[in-house]
């Protein structure tokens, strides 16, 4: 074996942890006391947060690379997404590292993501230091916390070394870290020395030539795709002639017009990179996440990204309805298709199919979060588009149907223990565990069909009144557990043309919950609202009352509806079943019926029912 030499100039750690738990937080405050701004300068909170859905929604959705200096050592600091939906971010960002930063919550402890953002670590086979943050809460339990970690850390068979890991106690918001919760941190030089010392320089071998492997991928008006990895051997230099390893082992040439490393949150150009550098390479169009780039006299390939298979998909098609191109400017089938292909060169954990009816596209990707993340960030872009309700990825193993199977944990008032468990038995879910700690609260585990989460999230806020946490992870496979309603309640659906009117919507009310409001437009085959009862009822929105001799003016004027609440995209996703789709416009949201003839549903209907009669 050859001999490894170390960069110790060069330490590259990612941040891990489950959603919400302050990474973001606590990367600014590094940013803060490594100097990396002139004194007095103003900075946003959560700096790396720098799309526009992450700072609304207050998540990473997409992996970072940022650096900071201290102590002459370059630290590249990789801000990884928390949430399981964007796993593939976690995958990719992890080949860059050669150690991790856990982060858990000092009062909530490891949670599902939690659990998947360590298992990733922890196969790759890095070291992890520990931070419980957060440990000023008025709830806050480090210790028990603590033990709760070593437990997450046998159960996932952690390598001896890995379990005898180094831990600190934190206060991101402020700024400080602390080797015991009673202790009062000034700053995060602990946390930075403990870096220093637990997180190993990266090694290479000085006798390979240079090899990089792209983790990322970006785009600059002024120099085209940009190529983003790490320098795994040897060194490079601008205006180096080189070559792309594509997964077909197909050879890119290609020449480095551009060169540059993470300074701060920023990038700056430099003339070299040495092995364990993290860098923004630009001089290729054709080059995908997990390409090797390396010199042309020797090219060798290191091992590829390889992330896990998808297990949500969702029908993405144009816009088809009578309202179509009035309020987007990105209309055409083409267009989306463009769109939707280059995601999947920045995402690694979304795939793209032709659909069979050859005008519509399946995306496949890990969860309906990362969906609806997609269609809100296609609909900011300009896009006019129509999504279907997303569905599990079935698969035969050995004649048997299975489909993905999740972890559920749930944590809720000892009050709506029973409501919450009733609807997740009506979903097939089982109960595996449930904790009781005398608190008023309970945590309940689950295992449960990922079909029978679509949709319920919603419906759990609603019924724990808002005070109920849900959190899962996938298992894996398992057998499919039966058929079981996704939805209660039918539609109503509009059976023509025109504007919604107050008269007519005030005589739909009884029939259930609407979802317009006066002067809407409408058309036949919109739902228009959510039926009482488990059929489908045509209606019409735009009924004005007859005049009569003895009607008095102004008598409409009494008229009073009860307020809509517009739906998010999320709970449209949640809402449809399979014969809908919802109308996305970067204005809008609308639901409609995929058939919008009333005539044409009627006499599909017709003709299931006549086959089910005749296999009878």
């Amino acid at each position: 074996m050859a001999n490894k030499e170390q960069n110790s100039g060069i330490r590259n750690v990612a941040i891990i942890a489950h959603v919400d738990h302050g990474k973001t937080t606590l990367v600014d405050a590094m940013f803060r006391q490594s100097g990396m701004f002139r004194e007095g300068a103003v900075l946003q909170d959560r700096l790396m947060d720098n799309l526009e859905l992450e700072r609304e929604r207050g998540i990473t959705i997409a992996a970072k690379n940022c650096s900071v200096k201290y102590k002459d050592i370059k630290i590249n600091i990789i801000d990884t997404p928390g949430h399981a939906d964007f796993g593939g971010e976690v995958e990719r960002a992890l080949t860059m590292a050669d150690g991790a930063l856990l982060l858990v919550d000092a009062s909530e402890g490891p949670l599902p993501q939690t659990r998947f953002v360590l298992q990733k670590t922890l196969q790759a086979g890095l070291p992890v230091l520990v931070v419980i943050n957060k440990i000023d809460r008025k709830d806050a339990r480090p210790d028990e916390v603590l033990d709760e970690i070593y437990d997450l850390f046998i159960d996932l068979d952690a390598k001896d070394e890995q379990l005898d890991f180094p831990y600190l106690y934190a206060i991101g918001r402020d700024g400080v870290a602390m080797e015991s919760p009673e202790d009062r941190g000034e700053d995060l030089r602990l946390l930075f020395d403990a870096i220093l010392e637990k997180v190993p320089p990266p090694s290479y071998d000085p006798d390979e030539p240079f090899q990089m492997l792209v983790a990322d991928l970006s785009y600059s008006d002024y120099v085209g795709r940009l190529a983003v990895g790490r320098v795994f051997n040897g060194r490079v230099k601008q205006r180096q002639e080189l070559v792309c390893l594509s997964e077909n082992d197909k050879h890119i040439p290609l020449k480095v017009t551009k060169l540059q490393s993470y300074e701060g949150n920023s990038l700056a150009e430099i003339s070299g990179a040495e092995p364990g550098d993290i860098v923004v390479l630009a001089g290729i169009e054709n080059v995908t996440i997990g390409d090797t780039i390396c010199t042309l006299d020797a090219p060798k390939a290191l091992p590829r990204v390889r992330v896990d298979e998808p297990t949500v998909s969702m029908r993405f098609g144009p816009n088809t309805s009578p309202l179509a191109g009035k309020e987007g400017k990105l209309v055409q089938s083409s267009k989306i298709e463009e769109r939707l292909f280059k995601e999947t060169l920045l995402n690694v954990g979304i795939q793209v199919e032709l659909a069979e009816d050859r005008e519509s596209y399946i995306v496949k990707g890990r969860g309906e979060f990362q969906m609806a993340i997609l269609v809100e960030t296609m609909r900011r872009e300009g896009f006019e588009l129509t999504v279907g309700r997303p569905q599990v990825i079935l698969r035969k193993k050995e004649g048997v149907l299975m489909e993905p199977i999740e972890h559920l944990f749930i944590d809720c008032s000892e009050e709506f223990m029973g409501v919450v468990t009733e609807k997740i038995s009506m979903r097939k879910g089982k109960m595996t565990n449930m904790v009781n700690k005398g608190t008023g609260r309970v945590r309940m585990e689950f295992s449960t069909p990922s079909r029978g989460l679509i949709g319920y999230r919603d419906e759990f806020l609603t019924d724990t009144k808002g005070t109920g946490i849900m959190n899962s992870i996938l298992e894996g496979y398992g057998e499919y557990r039966g058929d079981f309603p996704s939805r209660f309640s039918g539609s109503i659906v509009s059976d023509r043309a025109g504007s919604a009117v107050a008269y007519a919507l005030f005589n739909l009310e009884p029939r259930g919950r609407l979802f317009l409001v006066p002067n809407d437009p409408v058309y036949e085959g919109m739902i228009v609202g959510e039926h009482n009862r488990e059929n489908d009822i045509t209606v019409n929105p735009c009924k004005e009352k007859k005049l009569t001799n003895i009607r008095a003016s102004g008598k409409d004027d009494a008229v009073t509806l009860t307020p809509v609440k517009k739906m998010t995209l999320e709970q449209a996703l949640h809402f449809i079943k399979e014969d809908e789709l919802v109308e996305v416009t970067p204005k809008s949201l609308r639901l409609r019926k995929v058939v919008l003839s009333g005539q044409a549903r009627y006499q599909m209907r017709n003709a299931k029912a006549k086959a089910l009669n005749k296999e009878q």
